[in-house]
């Protein structure tokens, strides 16, 4: 398979993974995260560094947000790892301001699945 062809079926992928992430957020849908995040995951937010057990608790929470928008993103496939750097908008439920959110996703092709190895939000609020 030419580097070209995989490049756009993994950039396909990682659109469809990107979507699942910001949806399973909105909807603490910790069973989908068990399948999007390797073992080894770390997610970094304001104030708080969760490894995949504690992200998963902390997911499975109803969220302090509701109306989650992906407004932009850009993948960035660096041989097997990907960058996904995006934006998201979302409203407070504590006060019903509204918010924009930048994100860094880090991927990892392993065993030829894209699996989440780090993630990294600058999320006001959230």
């Amino acid at each position: 398979m030419s580097n070209t062809k995989q490049s756009v079926e993994d950039l396909a992928i990682l659109e469809r993974l990107n979507l699942d992430y910001n949806a399973a957020d909105q909807a603490s849908d910790a069973e989908r995260f068990r399948e999007l995040l390797a073992d080894d995951f770390i997610v970094q937010t304001p104030g708080a560094s969760r490894d995949r057990g504690e992200y998963l608790e902390y997911i499975a929470k109803p969220p302090p947000f509701k109306d989650l928008a992906l407004l932009d993103a850009k993948i960035r496939i660096l041989g097997d790892v990907a960058l996904i750097h995006g934006r998201a908008r979302y409203t407070l439920i504590a006060d019903g301001s509204v918010q924009e959110a930048l994100y860094t996703d880090a991927y990892q092709k392993r065993e030829g699945t894209w699996v989440c190895v780090a993630a990294c939000a600058i999320a006001p609020g959230a």
